[in-house]
């Protein structure tokens, strides 16, 4: 096995769960335990991190490629593409997936429908992969479509659910906006170059060796198309809207795609075709990720579903991987990638965790609230310790704290933007300034969910709650993702991120200056700040006002959110729905309508009027057929016939008959002439 080339190697990892896939779809409700899914899964992690990863990090290219089919002179090939970027991305995909499926054979237990969870998830993972390696951009777009199509799958997996159905029509309707934008980028694309295959655009070193003359406004269209696309792939405002009603899929499908896969298709697709992006599109992707990372934070502020917070704190760190590829870092970008994609999988599987044990809680004292609800929770760490320190470990990593991954990676972003803004000055200096105070922001909804959730005392009086710990099958893969959440994982320096291996394998040259004091002064006042942030948090949700209960707490919560409009604002998402509701939605039903107004009393009252017209015309043709024509006809044949009859009278071989004929003729002709 370790003998097989880095190529073949990769083919194995993308295929193996694709035969999962089609073993499963044959096996149907035979097969339920996701033996299958899972066996594909560990054996496609296990050829990445052993034989794939080791020979490609760091190492020469690899690059093998097949014809696959030809248009005129013109030949596409179809083949991997093995560097850093796609062998790092892989290693992540197959990393996050494999504690999925683990945890999924506890969590998804007598599920109904469990066999086609497998089936999906085995698809979903066959597509990420498969985007991963792919060598070109066709490939790459079939595999979008792919991943798009199997988070649909999951998304509504629970389709007896009414809301499960519209957040995964949602997800897939908006997803087809972006799709659109990629599509045409890649038409751009190849009217510019004649090809779509990566190593021909851009070498093996990924840089753009030729512009074409007089294409700046193509190649900046080409830059927004592709763009487009990883906004809508990677919830970008204000296309972001999708992302948090995906939650109605299955936790763990949330942790899968909120984490290294679907989300990060679209940081990955812009890593990828950096070399394209001029000025102008990098300045509108640093804003809009800029833009998202704020609201996506403002909204998660005040958020009462746990997957809904950590829903829109996926959409506030995809905002800051944008930032960084907009100001040229996309290293950094996807570092934090790597890093956001443990701890943020780690915060679902722990959150789904504890909505198990919830909705035991209910279902056993048949009671009626909503187990996701963290207001309905509290006191959990005296019932599910493990959990709690697992979860926290996560919830520091998210906030920047030291000792974390997310410490490395955030602060790489926030230092190289701060010296982004400071060499463009101005009002880019905002951009920075905005992900600084989206920092502060991300420490105290983390930190209120924790202190809501774990501190005090549980809010469903009940006398005997049943919670408990979480079975092994579910700790086991929390503790692996606990683990990669630390600082040791990717640098054995843990204040400085420029010792990660995951930056020294990206590294370039920046277009800014470089200042040393920023790496000092960044971390120490993020850290310093997120500490004050959680003890003001902790005196507020765990202790109370001034030591107050939990009771008059969630009151004074309830009561702030009707007088404040800031917080009624973050409650409802900044009404986006809604607006989206009344401007596209309903207008469109409004215009659907219309026309059908319009088809029903213009179009078919014109075909029934012509309809009813067409028998009284044919009626009336009828009768001057019947009457006029033929009566004209008939009369004449009839006067033929007479006159016929007439003469053959005449002509009847009577010789008096001939003379007293002739004689009347005669006496006509003598009459006519007297009287003339």
């Amino acid at each position: 096995m370790m003998n097989l080339s880095p190529i073949v190697a990769s083919l194995l990892v993308v295929i193996l769960p694709f035969l999962a896939f089609l073993i499963q779809a044959m096996l149907g409700r035979r097969s339920q335990k996701g033996t299958i899914s899972l066996l594909a899964i560990l054996l496609s992690c296990l050829i990445s991190a052993t034989i794939v990863f080791p020979k490609i990090w760091n190492q020469d290219t690899q690059h093998q490629a097949l014809t696959w089919f030809s248009i005129g002179t013109k030949d596409f090939q179809i083949g991997f593409l093995l560097n850093n970027l796609t062998s790092l991305m892989q290693l992540i995909v197959c990393l996050v997936a494999l504690p999925v499926h683990i945890y999924s054979r506890a969590y998804m237990k007598g599920d109904p429908g469990i066999h086609r969870y497998w089936m999906y998830l085995s698809l979903f993972c066959f597509a990420m992969l498969l985007l991963t390696m792919a060598d070109n951009l066709l490939l790459m777009y079939i595999a979008w479509e792919l991943v798009g199509f199997a988070s649909y799958l999951l998304i509504g997996f629970w389709f007896h659910k009414e809301s499960a159905v519209q957040a995964n029509k949602k997800a897939f309707i908006i997803n087809r906006i972006g799709d659109l934008g990629f599509l045409l980028g890649i038409a751009s694309l190849y009217s510019l170059y004649g090809t779509l295959n990566l190593v021909d655009l851009f070498g093996e070193h990924g840089f753009l060796s030729t512009v074409p003359p007089d294409s700046s406004g193509w190649m900046t269209f080409a830059g927004c198309c592709f763009f487009l696309g990883a906004m809508a792939k990677s919830a970008q405002f204000p296309l972001h809207v999708w992302l948090p009603d995906a939650m109605e899929g299955p936790t763990a499908v949330s942790s899968l795609i909120h984490a290294a896969t679907m989300v990060a298709a679209g940081v990955f697709l812009l890593s990828t075709v950096f070399p394209l992006f001029n000025t102008t599109v990098l300045l509108i992707i640093a804003i809009i990720g800029c833009i998202t990372a704020f609201i996506a934070a403002y909204f998660a502020l005040a958020q009462q579903d746990i997957k809904r917070i950590l829903a829109f704190s996926t959409i506030s760190q995809l905002g800051f991987m944008m930032v960084a590829i907009g100001i040229g870092a996309w290293d950094a970008a996807m570092f934090h990638l790597v890093t956001h994609a443990f701890f943020k999988c780690l915060l679902f599987l722990a959150a789904g965790a504890i909505i198990h044990e919830m909705a035991h809680l209910k279902t056993k004292h048949q009671l009626d609230f909503d187990p996701q609800d963290i207001h309905n929770m509290g006191g959990l760490r005296k019932y599910m310790p493990k959990t709690f320190i697992l979860m926290a470990i996560a919830s520091l990593a998210l906030a920047g704290f030291p000792l974390t991954s997310g410490f490395l990676s955030k602060d790489a972003i926030l230092i190289n933007a701060l010296e982004w803004g400071m060499q463009q000055g101005g009002l880019w200096l905002l951009i920075p300034i905005t992900l600084i105070i989206v920092s502060f922001m991300t420490a105290f909804y983390i930190g209120r969910l924790m202190f809501k959730v774990f501190f005090g005392k549980l809010r469903i009086n009940v006398e005997n709650p049943g919670i408990h710990e979480a079975p092994g099958q579910m700790l086991g893969p929390m503790v692996f993702l606990g683990i990669c959440s630390l600082f040791v994982v990717f640098s054995l320096n843990p204040l400085s991120y420029q010792q990660a291996f995951v930056l020294r394998g990206f590294e370039f040259n920046r277009d800014y200056t470089e200042l040393h004091i920023l790496h000092t002064v960044v971390p120490l006042l993020m850290s310093i700040g997120s500490i004050l942030i959680w003890i003001w948090a902790y005196r507020w949700y765990a202790q109370g006002e001034a030591g107050g209960s939990f009771d008059k707490l969630r009151m004074t919560e309830g009561k702030s959110r009707m007088t404040f409009p800031l917080l009624q604002l973050s409650l409802n998402q900044g009404y986006l729905n809604e607006f989206y509701q009344k401007a596209f939605v309903n207008s469109t039903v409004q215009f659907s309508n219309g026309l059908y107004w319009f088809d029903k009393h213009i179009i078919d009252g014109l075909v029934n009027l012509a309809g009813s017209l067409v028998p009284a015309i044919s009626r009336v043709s009828a009768w001057i057929d019947r009457y006029i024509v033929d009566g004209l006809v008939n009369t004449i044949a009839g006067s033929t016939y007479y006159l016929g009859h007439l003469l053959r009278w005449v002509q009847n071989g009577r010789l008096q008959n001939y003379l007293g004929f002739a004689f009347t003729v005669l006496l006509i002709g003598i009459i006519y002439l007297i009287f003339k």
